[in-house]
């Protein structure tokens, strides 16, 4: 890990590289500052995960480094200082820890393990977003079906229609595949509900209109697919399919 002291006093740097050094070996790296001004410079370049920020310096205090970035940061932030007072200031800015000068050793290292845990947890949560962001952008032409050995991502474009089988959904392939989901058809209606193609005609079918070889237009209407499977048009869906149908062909 990478950290950064932030002092005005040399002196107080140096303990604490060394206090650091001697007791924390996942921190390989301390950076030094000698004011707020130089430190957020030097934060901005060099990323560190941890930030030990005395609060008593001369032009800025170390309460203002918020004023300084974006909110949240991606530092750990560790306040160090000869006096108490500022404790309450301190964790209000969301400070991991707060330590009085001079530094015990046990606090220093308990003080770093919870920026550890922190950071990790961070780390992860960061992971998982960017994972969410992910399949969110797959699911924008794609649908996750759950066959046995895991999921199977299909292209809308190679689904000809979903059929419901009780609490399953059949779901046919432009390759002749039929795969059988342990979804029911309403979870995949719902998904697919926004795209222009894809059109529930009757409570047991959503189709995808592309794959629509035949519409007989009667009292009981029905649709041939390209594989040659009839579905049938419910009446009360009847006038919006015919409708969906001149909009999308004409």
């Amino acid at each position: 890990m990478k950290s950064i002291i932030i002092d005005d006093e040399k002196k107080a740097r140096s303990l604490l590289s060394t206090l650091i050094q001697e007791n924390c070996q996942t921190i390989d790296t301390i950076l030094e500052a000698a004011d707020l001004r130089e430190g957020v410079k030097i934060i901005k370049q060099e990323k560190p995960d941890i930030v030990f920020l005395d609060i008593e310096m001369p032009e800025l205090i170390g309460l203002q480094i918020l004023d300084f970035f974006d909110s949240p940061v991606a530092f750990q932030l560790i306040f160090t200082t000869a006096y108490n007072e500022y404790a309450i200031e301190a964790f209000k800015l969301s400070a991991i820890d707060y330590l009085l000068k001079p530094i015990d050793t046990d606090e220093l290292i308990q003080a770093v393990q919870k920026a550890e845990e922190r950071q990790r947890k961070q780390e992860l949560d960061g992971r998982l977003v960017s994972l969410q962001k992910n399949i969110k952008q797959l699911s924008v032409n794609k649908i996750a079906l759950e066959v046995p050995r895991g999921f199977l991502f299909v292209n809308h474009d190679d689904i000809l229609l979903l059929e419901a089988d009780g609490m399953y959904t059949k779901v046919y392939l432009k390759n002749g595949e039929t795969k059988l989901i342990s979804k029911p058809l309403k979870y995949f209606a719902e998904q697919l509900e926004n795209k222009s193609l894809f059109f529930k005609c009757h409570r047991s079918f959503v189709v995808n209109l592309k794959f629509i070889k035949e519409l007989t237009n009667t009292d009981n209407g029905f649709i041939v697919m390209e594989n040659k499977k009839v579905v049938p048009i419910s009446k009360s869906r009847k006038k919006e399919f015919i409708q969906v149908i001149q909009e999308v062909f004409w």
